[in-house]
């Protein structure tokens, strides 16, 4: 697999890598000591051909125990905002930044996120969605080569190339503060309408 640059210059689908090879490629990956604390690669789960990726920061402990994202309270809170905007969890593809849970749910550092990277631009190349939705600042900063904060980005699409680009914050943030919830249902219910506004790209239908 080579590595690429994310993709979002240009509105045609590149030549389609299988999110199955884009796996075996990972295998039992240690390219970054993250590997030495994990249980499991969290790689992504979810519709291969879906109009919605959503991108979050990295496994915590019932994602690494479980092997999958956004399992969990968190999870479950995912779960009600994708209803906001009429969408099911089959619906849409999620995916980490990092696929390995950093010790103690620590933040990513910059050596891990460039490690993992080419496996979420690869992902991003694979299921080539019309929205990619960033939880969080690792997330936003990845996908807008961005470092501003989640806060000045939410509340609006953003466009890079092909991608229509929605930060908001992390379903997990929302557990602890609380009055962010409301800022992740506004931004969900954009979602929804902007979906309905907006037709299925041709490689969608």
């Amino acid at each position: 697999m080579s590595v690429m640059r994310i993709p979002g210059h240009d509105h045609q689908k590149p030549q389609e890598v299988t999110l199955a090879e884009i796996q075996n490629v990972l295998g039992n990956c240690h390219l970054c000591p993250l590997w030495e604390t994990r249980h499991n690669i969290v790689f992504g789960v979810g519709n291969p051909n879906a109009r919605v990726m959503f991108v979050g920061e990295g496994p915590g402990k019932n994602e690494d125990l479980q092997g999958e994202p956004f399992v969990g309270a968190a999870g479950h809170n995912l779960d009600a905002l994708l209803g906001l905007a009429n969408l099911r969890r089959e619906d849409v593809y999620i995916a980490n930044v990092v696929k390995c849970r950093p010790p103690s749910n620590r933040n990513p550092r910059p050596e891990e996120i460039e490690a993992c990277s080419p496996f979420l631009r690869e992902q991003i190349r694979s299921v080539w969605p019309d929205v990619i939705v960033c939880l969080g600042n690792f997330a936003a900063h990845f996908v807008l080569r961005t470092e501003a904060g989640i806060t000045s980005l939410r509340g609006r699409m953003h466009q890079t190339g092909h991608f229509a680009v929605l930060p908001t914050f992390h379903p997990a943030a929302a557990l602890y503060h609380r009055e962010w919830q409301q800022y992740l249902d506004d931004d969900f219910r954009m979602l929804g309408d902007w979906l309905a506004s907006h037709p299925a790209s041709p490689n969608k239908l």
